[in-house]
């Protein structure tokens, strides 16, 4: 067999061994391009994807802790509640003169304080995550309701829902432009930055990598999203402050999963947690520190969501455990644990976003949405299990 022959073998094994990961952002495109033409492109103005980011904000953050607590073989289905009674407490911080900024700790702290209080339960009472959640899930609504009195919680001015809705470096105009770019540019900067760096670490370990030409290609698409993106938000009024905060977001956890001890021995212990204990890692530990990040998420997704209605709401986080659980398996999550990427949850959390906003743009009534939502679940955890037991690893 000739060089160019075994070249392009080694090429097609790899697209084949990388197929789920590449069908989302297929999926992705398909499903805009579809909307597209069933809205005759509203989905695609600027304004839409703005208000995509600022809605559903909450689901991607959200989808970036219930990652690692799905990759270690664990559910958390409290996190909606945990977001209301969260939200709740930061309201009442900042009302009473703590500002956004004492705010946001207030909501961090308690919401790592519950993740731990779970996560001590699991990790070391050995108590099976879904009944845990599911009672945090029941008590943690109910502490909203007493601390609320079953009424919202007006925000006393505007500054709170700047996290949630405000623009950064928005113009007396309402058009910001050179910010917008700048922060696309110096963001698409940093990522071509860590995918060279992680890739060079790679071949100096050894490591199996892409070849150089798709490596390339695939830092060209990815660019081309991020400026493509952020002049989206430069034609409408600017970057909203929100997707600056999820940014942050994406890029430690993302940074923490794959290039670092902890995030190598998240995804041993969701692998084979007895073989990870026999290797001398602390598995205990480790799923109480994931619970602890987990519950700090909700606690920012709390804010955000609470500022985005202006108000903290005693029913506020209904069904955001079921957004975030669904963009991570549609995002390549595995069902069995041990599998999935922040970047992947992402895509699957704008998957699902785009299915909300193109029906809501098309006057979908919200049954056929849960009609949708559902189908799409099932057939992601299908292909999932499909593909594992073809692979033999199930």
């Amino acid at each position: 067999m000739s060089d160019s022959q075994v070249k392009k073998s080694s090429v097609a094994g790899l697209l084949k061994s990388n197929i789920k990961n590449y069908s989302m952002f297929l999926m992705l495109a398909l499903i805009m391009i579809v909307f597209a033409v069933l809205t005759k492109g509203t989905n695609l103005n600027s304004r839409n994807f703005t208000n995509i980011f600022i809605q559903y904000s909450y689901v991607l953050i959200l989808a970036v802790g219930m990652l690692q607590v799905i990759v270690i073989g664990d559910i958390d289905l409290s996190v909606g509640s945990v977001c209301a009674f969260v939200g709740a407490v930061s309201a009442m911080a900042y009302n009473s003169g703590a500002g956004i900024l004492g705010a946001v700790l207030v909501a961090l702290l308690t919401g790592m304080a519950i993740g731990g209080f779970q996560g001590f339960w699991v990790a070391y009472l050995k108590i099976p995550a879904f009944i845990v959640t599911l009672a945090g899930m029941l008590l943690f609504r109910g502490v909203t309701y007493i601390i609320t009195h079953v009424n919202p919680i007006p925000i006393k001015d505007d500054g709170y829902k700047q996290l949630a809705s405000g623009i950064f470096l928005e113009s007396e105009s309402g058009r910001s432009p050179g910010s917008a770019l700048v922060v696309g540019v110096v963001i698409l900067a940093v990522y071509i930055a860590v995918e060279f760096m992680s890739r060079n670490k790679d071949l100096k370990n050894n490591f199996e990598v892409i070849p150089l030409s798709l490596f390339i290609v695939k830092l060209a698409v990815i660019g081309a999203l991020i400026l493509g993106l952020s002049q989206r938000f430069a034609s409408y009024r600017g970057l909203p402050i929100v997707v600056i905060v999820l940014g942050v977001t994406v890029f430690v956890f993302n940074f923490m999963m794959k290039n670092t001890v902890l995030g190598r021995y998240i995804y041993a212990v969701g692998g084979n947690a007895r073989s990870a204990k026999l290797s001398g890692i602390n598995s205990e530990l480790i799923t109480f520190v994931v619970f602890c990040f987990m519950g700090a998420l909700a606690g920012l997704a709390g804010v955000v969501s609470t500022g985005y209605m202006n108000s903290a709401l005693p029913q506020a986080g209904q069904n955001f455990e079921l957004d975030a659980i669904a963009a991570c398996y549609i995002g390549g999550v595995s069902a069995s644990g041990g599998i999935g990427t922040v970047v992947g949850v992402i895509v699957g959390g704008l998957v699902m976003s785009a299915i909300n906003n193109g029906m809501s743009l098309m006057n979908i009534g919200s049954d056929w949405q849960y009609v949708v939502k559902a189908s799409i679940l099932l057939l992601a955890v299908f292909y999932d299990v499909y593909t594992r037991r073809k692979a033999g690893l199930s």
